[in-house]
């Protein structure tokens, strides 16, 4: 899997631990960093095809990209049944 991208998000700059935070805030924090990033979309499908359990990936948290991942699987399987 490609992952140039990395060396030009927003993060780059940024240490980790404010992409792995224990709390709401600090999840804010990590988002204000996503917020204009040019890289937020790969970064978010790398995340989503990795499984990435932790930390914010694209501007999203753990519970959001699990989110997506299920929405996901029910639009397949919605056009799955529709084919």
């Amino acid at each position: 899997m490609d992952t140039t991208w990395m060396a030009e998000g927003n993060c780059r700059d940024v240490h980790p631990s404010v992409f792995f935070p224990s709390d709401g805030v600090g999840v804010d924090v990590a988002r204000e960093v996503c917020a204009t990033c040019p890289m937020k979309a790969p970064c978010l499908e790398y995340a989503l095809r990795s499984r990435i359990d932790h930390g914010v990936w694209g501007g999203t948290s753990e519970r959001e990209r699990r989110r997506i991942l299920r929405q996901r699987r029910i639009d397949a399987a919605a056009a799955a049944r529709t084919s």
